[in-house]
């Protein structure tokens, strides 16, 4: 039990490198101070929530995949896509199986048991998980090109072409049409007419 505990802590610690690993696709088009992986993951489990409980599904597990979507980047890091060209990166389940050896059962039945899911896109969670990932990046990309940056629309075209659900889809057309803190104006309006 003690070596278990030991791995699991390690484990613990591999998931923070997630906070200082950065998300390469941006430095690609010239972010200098892009999200983390965690920052994506993040948003992308909110994301994910939502886009299931809108398709009928159980929003838990689309968010839980969607936490361990990424988890693999601590190992190989975070890959851009055309680095992908000139390299060969394992696949997410075999990087998974390697951080999970050696933890206690439950735990590592439930972190391979996410990933493979995730990887395998046969469950509805798995495919609103996998929209919130693209539908977070478009969202970020938005906001980076209101932030001045001008290279952005290749992310956005390539994220709203991924999109498999009807309500990913309407929530990308709403996030195009609109400003990232048009949220904020709306909010102050309300607040004048009460």
């Amino acid at each position: 039990m003690a070596e278990e505990l030991a791995r699991l802590t390690g484990l613990l610690y591999e998931m923070g490198l997630l906070k200082r690993y950065r998300r390469t696709g941006w430095l690609v088009a010239g972010v200098r101070d892009p999200e983390s992986i965690a920052d994506h993951s993040f948003r992308t489990a909110i994301i994910a929530s939502v886009i299931t409980a809108l398709e009928g599904g159980n929003p838990e597990r689309a968010a839980f995949m969607s936490l361990f979507h990424d988890t693999q980047e601590t190992r190989i890091t975070d890959i851009h896509h055309l680095a992908k060209r000139y390299l060969t990166a394992p696949p997410n389940e075999d990087v998974t199986a390697d951080q999970v050896r050696g933890l206690p059962g439950p735990v590592a039945e439930m972190v391979s048991g996410a990933v493979g899911e995730y990887e395998e896109k046969a469950t509805l969670e798995a495919v609103c998980a996998r929209d919130a990932d693209k539908l977070e990046c478009l969202i970020q990309a938005i906001e980076y090109r209101e932030q001045g940056h001008q290279n952005m629309q290749p992310w956005i075209d390539s994220s709203l072409a991924a999109l498999k659900t009807p309500t990913a889809k309407r929530l990308a057309d709403e996030a195009l049409g609109t400003g990232s803190l048009e949220w904020v104006t709306r909010l102050f309006g309300e607040n004048r007419d009460t």
